[in-house]
């Protein structure tokens, strides 16, 4: 029987209930999978609002475009983490729940601006509103996701607000694109 080793259970959150909850936040919002979710989101955004009159087609092109994405890359984190991960031995249940955690920020980082997307659909901000605040929402979450990922690492806060532009550049590229094809 193979003995784990205690860094493993650390990197799965296990411990107390302050260690599971700082694992799941460094392993689903703090991820390069959050980064590309807002990335995909902004993207999908500027592609789906091209000819629309309205925010719902957007909102649901954009939502049904993330959870197959999501989907996709659940199955392939399990497929690729199914047998050997990490020199441990994982079985599909456990390669299953490894990916599926980790590819929850990719999920959840469409969160705010499909919410914002459904207060224009809905009428409770306008349409056009609604469209360039979920892409300069897009860019602040990059931006928050660049400067935790900088100050995880312990760099200096000068580097800190250069990775918070660098990460938020790609939000600001999505809106260069918006305003050049519409």
């Amino acid at each position: 029987m193979q003995r784990e080793r205690p860094e493993a259970s650390r990197r799965r959150g296990e411990g107390s209930g302050n260690e599971a909850a700082a694992f799941l936040v460094r392993s689903a919002f703090i991820t390069e999978e959050a980064v590309y979710g807002v990335i995909l989101v902004s993207g999908m955004i500027v592609v789906a609002s091209a000819g629309e009159a309205s925010v719902w087609p957007v909102f649901w092109k954009v939502l049904g475009t993330v959870i197959v994405f999501w989907a996709a890359h659940v199955y392939a984190g399990t497929v690729a983490r199914h047998g050997l991960d990490d020199d441990e031995d994982l079985g599909l249940r456990e390669a299953f729940s490894a990916s599926l955690r980790r590819s929850l920020g990719l999920l959840l980082s469409a969160f705010i601006p499909l919410f914002i997307l459904l207060l224009g659909a809905t009428r409770a901000i306008d349409d056009a509103l609604a469209l360039w605040t979920a892409l300069w929402a897009g860019v602040v979450v990059l931006a928050v996701l660049g400067f935790i990922a900088f100050r995880r690492r312990g760099a200096a806060w000068p580097m800190q607000v250069v990775g918070a532009l660098a990460t938020a550049a790609f939000g600001v590229v999505m809106i260069g694109l918006k305003a050049f094809i519409h």
